[in-house]
């Protein structure tokens, strides 16, 4: 089985909220971008939430969610894995979040996208996060989450632009 491994974060000194997703599929290792699958309704998603119309552009969608002050990380830094399904990981070595949040400390909120990236970031992650972060989990934007509409993963994400007006 191939150890793979996952991107650095997008992030930079005025990001709030921090999303999470296990570690990217094949097609976003292939084209080196967080969500490249077009299955994916990360994207969709996101400028849904800001009711924006959604860019082509890579790079455009990057500079979106940094001027929204959302990053974007992976909770594996690396693993083994065949394809791109989260139940076929093993051997995970998560990232360092101890780190991270040291650095950039504007981040108060981890959301996690999906119950796998929660899951694994409570058994992999050794950090107390009660007095630094508040975690949140929303509904995965994978295609494998094919029971649940988008419209319905919408109005379940909408809480960001409010996480990020919340003056803590």
């Amino acid at each position: 089985m191939p150890t793979i491994e996952g991107f650095a974060p997008i992030i930079d000194r005025d990001a709030r909220v921090l999303i999470l997703g296990t570690m990217p599929g094949a097609e976003s290792l292939r084209k080196r971008e967080y969500y490249a699958n077009p299955r994916n309704q990360f994207w969709k998603v996101i400028y849904s939430i800001f009711d924006s119309e959604l860019e082509t552009s890579y790079f455009e969608r990057v500079s979106f969610i940094k001027e929204k002050r959302i990053a974007l990380w992976d909770v594996i830094q690396c693993c083994d894995r065949e394809g791109s399904s989260d139940s076929k990981i093993t051997n995970v070595y998560a990232n360092d979040f101890a780190s991270l949040l040291t650095t950039y400390p504007n981040i108060k909120y981890l959301c996690f996208n999906g119950q796998k990236a929660l899951k694994l970031f409570r058994k992999e992650v050794k950090l107390n996060t009660s007095s630094q972060v508040i975690l949140e989990t929303l509904p995965s934007s994978s295609p494998a989450n094919a029971g649940m509409s988008v419209d319905t993963k919408i109005r379940k994400w909408a809480l960001i632009p409010d996480l990020l007006n919340v003056v803590l």
